[in-house]
């Protein structure tokens, strides 16, 4: 009898630890049958896909088992009678934008989604249910799931300026972005340390200006410099297969150009744009620019025609609605030094900097616009009155964010503290980072809309971003080390419920994610695994 009790609690202990579900983000529903059979995924199984628009989601999914299980699958718009995986269309399954409904019994996994991107979410948290060691034979749970996303801007950054990421990286870090289910990657091109996008009609931005001549070693101010020649860019075509590759995950490329400050690269190579145009710019080799060096456009119209020429190949380029502007950190110091931004001012009747910011911003707004897009700034674009259509992405703090909501403007919450992945993840870091502490409980439980907003003002938060900047990732390694796990606390914040937010049940299911993370070779920090 005491053998047979043994039998049985052991055996409904294996049911419920092979069906225990450890999905990143936390879906809005999820159930998991210990009475039904799970589904095994092998070689004879198919993938229909009867509206061909989901063959997309179909070739990701193959993609997937190809790489990490060596399986690969037929892919056809025929049903067989069972061990198949079905993707669905159907704008029925759910009131929600991007939802999808995921079902497995023993004869087949079922993926409805209300639209394309809702069944590639969908097929997400598949990828998420297959075991976490490469083998031929895929055992997936009974399970239900129903889920929605909860913020339509899901975002992550990269900085490619200070240090450079190739075509190869950048598509990986876009699959990193889709498995965590977000759907806008926010591509910092152009900053003082280098300009990474060809244009056409200025080459000496990327025979000049995607160059330095060394780079500061150490944490800044730091205690040298290496003096090696360091830059890169991305030729057009290279660009135009980015964004193709992210497009087909779902996911908006939002190309960033900086204006009026950040502009040390572009300087550089034409200096007769900025306010002091017979000094010699170079392209920054030290980090800490703001307020130290003269990197600020002088507002006149030949830079305006300059912007403008530039934004015109970057618009052709990004289907995106939102081209980002940049607007921070521009020193008025510098204006207010010029004899020329002083004489603009007066022709304007501006009276102060601050209000010359805005006229710069405006004005580039407006030919923004007059191409049928919208711009993105820095919180700084709220400085001397916001643009009529401006997007604020607020970074110092949320104020800024919550300033632009009360206004009726939209607003990308990514305050530095909790949403800077290049700040130390622990007190004592294993490698160089910049010198401030953003650990993962801190990203996990911010919520990006404040209670100072009512219920009407809280609907202009778009939703949130993480931010990587590269002062001190020199390498794709050192990126996922600053990247993960953050990005799936992240990617909960933005996607699951407030109240399904649970910080200890997150760090259980992220231990299932550092297998994974193993399975497909992630750099993450060990630490996590001690406790």
């Amino acid at each position: 009898m005491k053998n047979f009790i043994f039998l049985f609690l052991t055996t409904i202990f294996f049911k419920l630890s092979a069906q225990e579900i450890n999905i990143i983000p936390q879906p809005v529903y999820v159930k998991a049958d210990v009475n039904k059979n799970s589904f095994t995924i092998d070689e004879k199984t198919q993938i229909v896909v009867v509206d061909s628009s989901l063959v997309n989601s179909a070739n990701f999914l193959n993609d997937y088992f190809q790489r990490y299980y060596n399986l690969k699958l037929k892919i056809t718009n025929l049903t067989p009678s069972q061990n198949y995986i079905s993707l669905i269309l159907n704008t029925r399954v759910s009131e929600f934008e991007d939802a999808y409904i995921l079902n497995t019994l023993d004869s087949e996994i079922s993926i409805s989604g209300t639209s394309k991107p809702g069944v590639f979410y969908g097929v997400q948290s598949l990828i998420q249910l297959l075991p976490t060691s490469s083998t031929n034979s895929l055992t997936i749970p009974s399970v239900n799931i129903v889920d929605h996303p909860r913020f339509d801007y899901r975002g992550m950054h990269l900085d490619v300026s200070r240090h450079f990421f190739d075509v190869e990286f950048v598509k990986q870090y876009i699959d990193y972005l889709a498995l965590h289910k977000m759907n806008y990657f926010h591509w910092h091109l152009t900053d003082d340390h280098g300009w990474r996008i060809e244009i056409k009609k200025y080459p000496k931005l990327t025979e000049i200006g995607a160059w330095r001549n060394g780079s500061i070693i150490g944490l800044y101010p730091g205690i040298g410099n290496d003096s090696i020649r360091y830059g890169g860019f991305y030729t057009q075509e290279q660009i135009k297969d980015v964004i193709d590759y992210a497009l087909k995950r779902y996911i908006t490329i939002i190309p960033e150009i900086e204006m009026p400050a950040h502009n040390l690269a572009v300087l550089a190579s034409y200096p007769e744009l900025g306010t002091e145009p017979n000094k010699k710019y170079e392209v920054a080799q030290t980090w800490g620019i703001f307020n130290k060096f003269n990197n600020v456009l002088q507002p006149k119209d030949t830079t305006f025609k300059f912007l403008e020429n530039v934004l015109i190949e970057v618009m052709d380029l990004f289907p995106s609605q939102y081209i980002h502007i940049g607007g921070d950190e521009a020193a008025k110091t510098w204006w207010k030094q010029s004899d020329v931004s002083q004489q603009i001012m007066k022709a304007n009747d501006l009276k102060t900097e601050s209000e010359l910011q805005s006229y710069f911003i405006r004005r580039m707004e407006k030919f923004v616009n007059s191409k049928g897009k919208t711009i993105i700034g820095w919180n700084e674009i709220l400085q001397g009155g916001l643009a009529p259509n401006a997007v604020v992405m607020s970074w110092q703090g949320d104020k800024g964010g919550i300033e632009a909501a009360k206004q009726n403007h939209k607003a990308i919450m990514t305050p530095e503290m909790k949403m800077y992945f290049n700040h130390a993840q622990f007190s004592k870091e294993d490698s160089l980072t910049a010198n401030k502490f953003s650990p993962l409980i801190d990203v996990y439980n911010y919520e990006p809309i404040s209670t100072e907003l009512n219920a009407e003002q809280a609907k202009y938060i778009w939703g949130a971003q993480g931010c990587l900047w590269s002062e001190y990732i020199t390498n794709p390694a050192k990126a996922e080390y600053m990247l993960f796990p953050r990005l799936d606390a992240l990617s909960e914040v933005l996607w699951s419920p407030k109240d399904k937010r649970n910080y200890p049940d997150f760090l259980k299911r992220l231990k299932t994610q550092f297998k994974r993370y193993d399975l497909m070779g992630i750099t993450y920090s060990k630490k996590y695994l001690e406790n």
